[in-house]
Order: C-alpha cells, then sequence, then structure tokens
C-alpha cells in the first residue's frame, strides 16, 4: 500500500513541475510558483518516507 502511495506522489510531483513549467512559460508567474512549491513538499514527503529507520 504505501508503496502505491510513494508511487502516486512522485508521479504527482514530476508532472505538477511539468505544468508548472507550462504555466510559468504562458506568463503566470504566481500559479508555476505555488505548483513548484506543492511538487517541493511532495519530494520532500517522499524523502521522509524513504530514509531508513535503524
Amino acid at each position: 500500500m504505501s508503496d502505491t502511495i510513494i508511487s502516486i506522489l512522485m508521479l504527482t510531483g514530476v508532472l505538477l513541475t511539468g505544468a508548472a513549467v507550462y504555466v510559468f512559460r504562458r506568463g503566470d508567474r504566481h500559479r508555476a510558483l505555488l505548483m513548484l512549491v506543492a511538487a517541493l513538499v511532495m519530494f520532500a514527503n517522499v524523502a521522509i518516507w524513504l530514509v531508513p529507520v535503524t
């Protein structure tokens, strides 16, 4: 179950990053920045979940 959630988060983060680049080129910088922040939060969550616990 957690593997599926991590995969979905990674795919969503990649899609949000691509969409942010697309929106930035169209001129909406504020929305692009918000998309990048959301993608970074998703990547940070995945990184925290994948840190091995000892």
